[in-house]
C-alpha cells in the first residue's frame, strides 16, 4: 500500500487527486493551512474522523513558506509519493502580493526537494512538481511544447519559473526522481469562484435565476487551452509512476477565447449572447433563448423575467442592460494572450488521453451552477444570508 502526501489538498486538483489515489488504495496525507473557518469543503466527502483506526485520508496543518514544518511532516509520513499542488494560483492577485508569490511557489518547492535530500528519502520518494502554462507567457512558438522557451508574465509565472528549475536541478544534481507537469489551464465544477471560467458559468446561472444583472470581465480576446481537471490529475499520476523522471506538457491542443467560452456556457442552457463594440465598450447581451433547452436545463417558472430582459434589450444601449461588459480594472499589467499546448510527449510516453472535451466540460460546469445557484436561490427566498460571487 503506498503513501502519497498532497501540498494543496484542499484545491480543487487536490480534492480530484486525493479521491484518484484513495481508489488506487492509497492512503493518502494532504495539508492544509490554518483558518478560522472550514476550508475543506472539496474533500468534506473523503473525510474520516481522527478517532477512527484505520483511515486512508490524514490531514496535517502547514504552509509552503514554513521550511520546519514541511520536513517534520516528510519525515513523519515517509511518503512514496509527493505531489505539490499547492501554490498562491491566481495570476492576477499575484500582482498584487509578489513577495508572498515568490516565497509559496517558488520557494516552496525548494523546501520540499530539500527536505527530501536532507532526510534520506532521494531514493524512495518521487517529487511531482505542478508547474503552469503560464511559463509560457509571451510565447515563443504555437503551440507550445516541452522545448518551447519560457517567457513569463506575471509574478505567479516567475515564481513557478523557479519552481520548474529547481525540480530540475535536484533531479540532475542529486539524482530525485522528481519532475514537472507542465499543465495548461484545468477547470472543474470545484474551481474557485475567482479563476474567469468559474466566475462565468456562476454568473450565467445567476443572471437566468435573477440573482445577477451583469457579468464583468476583463480581456475577452485572450485564448487558453482548457481541460478537464479529472483528467489532468490523472497525468499527475502517471508522471510519477514512470522509471525515470521527465517534464511534460499536459494540454488538449484546442484553444479558445474567453468571449467564445462565455457563448458556449449561455448556449448550453439555450441563450444566445451576441457582442459588439471594441475593447472596454464591447458587451454581450442576449439576443435569443431556446425555450426549449432553457425549460429543460434551468426551468420554465424562469423564462418570463428572461424574456421580459430579451425584449428590453434591444430599446437599450452600452452596457445598460448588457449580460456581459468589460471591466478594465480585470486588465493584467502584463497580458497572456495565447495558450495551447501539443502533449504529444504524454500521450506517446504516458499513454495519457483526455475524457473531456471542452463541451463536455462546459456541460459540467454549468448544469453544477444551476443547481448551486438555485440553491442559493431558494434560501434567499426563505430569508437566509447567502454569499455574493462578483469578483
Amino acid at each position: 500500500m503506498k503513501t502519497a502526501l498532497i501540498t494543496g489538498i484542499t484545491g480543487q486538483d487536490g480534492a480530484y487527486l486525493a479521491e484518484f489515489l484513495i481508489k488506487k488504495g492509497y492512503i493518502v496525507h494532504g495539508i492544509k493551512r490554518r483558518a478560522s473557518s472550514f476550508n475543506t469543503e472539496r474533500i468534506d466527502h473523503l473525510y474520516q474522523d481522527p478517532h477512527e483506526k484505520k483511515r486512508n485520508l490524514i490531514l496535517h496543518y502547514g504552509d509552503l513558506t514554513d521550511s520546519m514544518n514541511l520536513t517534520r511532516i516528510i519525515q513523519e509520513v515517509q511518503p512514496d509519493e509527493i505531489y505539490n499542488l499547492a501554490a498562491m494560483s491566481h495570476v492576477a492577485v499575484s500582482f498584487e502580493t509578489p513577495e508572498y508569490v515568490g516565497n509559496a511557489d517558488g520557494l516552496g518547492t525548494l523546501r520540499i526537494l530539500e527536505a527530501v535530500r536532507l532526510l534520506g528519502l532521494s531514493k524512495k520518494t518521487r517529487v511531482y512538481q505542478a508547474s503552469t502554462s503560464e511559463l509560457y507567457g509571451l510565447v515563443q512558438e504555437v503551440p507550445q511544447t516541452e522545448k518551447t522557451p519560457f517567457y513569463p508574465r506575471s509574478p505567479y509565472g516567475v515564481a513557478k519559473l523557479y519552481g520548474y528549475w529547481i525540480t530540475v536541478n535536484y533531479r540532475e544534481a542529486y539524482g530525485l526522481h522528481a519532475s514537472n507537469g507542465i499543465l495548461f489551464n484545468h477547470e472543474s465544477p470545484i474551481r474557485g469562484e475567482t479563476f474567469v471560467t468559474r466566475k462565468i458559468t456562476r454568473a450565467i446561472a445567476r443572471i437566468v435565476l435573477g440573482m445577477q444583472e451583469t457579468l464583468f470581465l476583463g480581456n475577452l480576446s485572450a485564448q487558453r487551452d482548457w481541460g478537464h481537471a479529472k483528467d489532468y490529475v490523472k497525468a499527475m499520476y502517471l508522471i510519477l509512476q514512470q522509471d525515470q523522471p521527465d517534464d511534460y506538457v499536459i494540454a488538449t491542443g484546442v484553444t479558445t477565447t474567453i468571449r467564445d467560452l462565455v457563448t458556449k456556457a449561455a448556449a448550453e442552457i439555450g441563450l444566445q449572447i451576441t457582442f459588439s463594440g471594441k475593447g472596454v465598450q464591447e458587451t454581450g447581451h442576449l439576443t435569443s433563448i431556446d425555450e426549449k433547452i432553457f425549460n429543460e436545463k434551468v426551468g420554465g417558472q424562469y423564462l418570463p423575467a428572461l424574456k421580459n430582459r430579451l425584449h428590453s434589450a434591444s430599446s437599450l444601449g452600452g452596457h445598460e442592460g448588457a449580460l456581459i461588459a468589460v471591466d478594465p480594472q480585470y486588465f493584467r499589467p502584463t497580458e497572456v494572450d495565447l495558450l495551447i499546448g501539443d502533449a504529444s510527449k504524454a500521450r506517446k510516453q504516458l499513454g495519457w488521453e483526455p475524457q473531456y472535451n471542452l463541451a463536455a466540460l462546459v456541460n459540467d460546469m454549468m448544469q453544477s451552477d444551476i443547481n448551486l445557484m438555485k440553491k442559493d436561490s431558494y434560501l434567499r427566498d426563505g430569508g437566509y444570508r447567502t454569499l455574493n460571487y462578483f469578483e
